[in-house]
């Protein structure tokens, strides 16, 4: 609120008539009480009788932390490429010789995630030039660590192709995710599901859960789903939908 009501203030200073303004840069320090009372009491009548003027510094903020934030985003994303788009380990789907990666952090248990998991297939699908990667990062709890192990030994002992079968079953799951629940899975898919639970708690599958949770701690990610496409990271789902933002960043690397 503070930072409000000095953004207020120096937009309210700017349009202040010059007989009120200090001749000097404004410093309110420099100022007598005398001057500050009367500099306050200025501020305050242009505000009431312009209360336009906060909507306007809400928005220069709003913007500033925007193109902060999107400053920030685009130097982590830069600063751990490698990892993010040839980590050797996490599932490759769509045009895997695309003009554009997409990277999705994952969790089976995440709503947002569930919600725009078929658009991103169909943005796939439908371009036919995108790269996808999927990350698995279980955050919300056991049944997600569980939905999570299943998918990566899924992709460990039966290839990619059974994955991506999985992780679809896996989003369109209702109920408690059990290992009981995961190995009718692994039958209904036609796999060994002996193979499978056990494989689950393997050092392997740990390590990829545990890689991922190290790359999302060093991107600074909290939360699913967020992509990275391109070199721009999208924390949650765009407002503007897929196909846009997708076309917004090509845009953008293009100019």
């Amino acid at each position: 609120m503070k930072s409000l009501l000095t953004a207020a203030a120096l937009m309210a200073a700017s349009a202040l008539p010059l007989s009120v303004q200090p001749a000097a840069a404004f410093d309110p320090a420099s100022m007598t009480e005398a001057e500050k009372t009367a500099f306050g009491e200025a501020v305050r009548d242009y505000i009431m009788s312009n209360p336009q003027v906060l909507v306007e510094a809400v928005n220069q903020m709003e913007a500033q932390r925007l193109a902060d934030e999107s400053k920030n985003d685009k130097a982590l994303v830069a600063a751990n490429r490698a990892e993010i788009m040839d980590d050797g380990r996490s599932w490759v789907g769509g045009n895997p010789k695309g003009d554009l990666t997409m990277v999705e952090f994952i969790d089976y248990r995440c709503g947002y995630c569930r919600k725009v998991a078929s658009e991103v297939d169909e943005v796939v699908a439908k371009d036919g030039n995108i790269r996808l990667i999927l990350k698995e990062f279980p955050i919300l709890g056991r049944e997600s660590e569980l939905a999570s192990r299943y998918a990566i030994a899924v992709k460990q002992t039966a290839g990619a192709d059974a994955y991506k079968a999985a992780h679809d079953k896996l989003y369109a799951m209702r109920g408690e995710v059990t290992m009981e629940s995961l190995g009718a899975l692994a039958a209904e898919q036609g796999l060994d599901a002996q193979a499978i639970t056990r494989h689950m708690n393997s050092e392997a599958v740990t390590a990829e859960i545990r890689a991922n949770r190290q790359l999302a701690e060093k991107m600074q990610i909290m939360g699913t789903p967020t992509f990275v496409i391109g070199p721009e990271l999208l924390r949650g789902i765009p407002s503007t939908g897929m196909t846009a933002a997708i076309e917004q960043i090509r845009k953008g690397a293009q100019g």
